[in-house]
């Protein structure tokens, strides 16, 4: 029986443990502080924005929210950035991307306080995940891992294939996946859209990972019996429905279930550990800020 992979209770359970983590900061005095940069008026960047303030209010994280007008310089966000870097009671930020075409996104990154990157984007914490010391773990690559902790699967000596090398999922999950550590140890390959012969790679898989942006791109026909399959992406597509759309992942979500043994769905798989473990390096960043020990899921 195919096990369905509920992202909704991972999360949940990792949000009641760090109510815990956040209630032994509250003891010495410290409550963590996670602002969020809005530089847009793209309505799914503004309902992630609120999406994640509501998440912080829920567990007890101080959330502060910035807007920036889209037609304004580019050094107005820089000089926010600047402003919250330089505040105390902030302990991670997030400028919520993308922004407009006359801002340099990678300044948008090399601009926050590595201390405070709770995203784990800038070039120094990728570094230091790529050398094994990662100080923040990138949220969706790490929601990944803890899923599959969470399922009883443990990449140790499994071939894995990762569908998509994006800077924000594909390259840091490959290389949280190869380290020698807990979680880690597996054989991976990432593929791509100049790679020949996808259903090769996917087949040998024991486990799949899909973050390419490309609806249904993957079915049944190309997973053999008892993968386990992860599927990072949410793609609207038409549908007869209220909204005249429905979200579906880069899984055709059917077939794959008859082949694997465990699967995520989409909506309700990946998305809710993101928020989460994004709630997580918020804590963790105030923690060593404070030099507070806690215990962290």
């Amino acid at each position: 029986m195919t096990t369905i992979i509920d992202g909704k209770a991972v999360a949940a359970e990792i949000r009641a443990d760090l109510a815990a983590s956040i209630e032994t900061l509250a003891d010495a005095d410290v409550t963590p502080g996670l602002a969020t940069v809005l530089m847009s008026d793209d309505g799914a960047s503004e309902t992630y924005v609120s999406m994640k303030q509501r998440a912080c209010e829920e567990v007890g994280i101080n959330g502060i929210h910035i807007e920036i007008d889209p037609e304004a310089p580019a050094e107005e966000l820089y000089a926010t950035i600047d402003d919250l870097n330089a505040d105390p009671e902030v302990h991670g930020i997030l400028v919520q991307l993308p922004v407009p075409d006359h801002v340099d996104k990678r300044e948008v990154i090399r601009r926050i306080d590595p201390a405070k990157d709770v995203d784990g984007f800038h070039p120094e914490n990728i570094g230091r995940l790529v050398a094994g010391d990662p100080l923040f773990k990138p949220c969706t690559p790490h929601g990944v891992q803890k899923l599959l902790e969470a399922t009883d699967v443990d990449p140790e000596g499994k071939d894995v294939v990762i569908v998509g090398r994006s800077d924000i999922v594909g390259k840091p999950l490959a290389n949280l996946l190869i380290q020698k550590t807990d979680g880690g140890n597996a054989t991976v390959t990432v593929c791509h859209s100049r790679t020949a012969d996808l259903a090769a790679k996917t087949k040998q898989a024991d486990i799949v990972i899909a973050a390419v942006g490309v609806p249904e791109l993957i079915d049944g026909s190309m997973l053999k019996e008892g993968v386990t399959v992860i599927d990072v992406g949410v793609n609207r597509v038409d549908a007869d429905t209220e909204k005249g759309y429905k979200l579906v992942g880069d899984v055709e979500f059917e077939s794959a279930k008859e082949k694997a043994a465990a699967i995520t769905p989409v909506p309700g798989g990946v998305g809710p550990m993101t928020i989460a473990m994004l709630l997580y390096n918020t804590v963790k960043s105030a923690s060593l800020d404070a030099d507070v020990a806690v215990d962290l899921p």
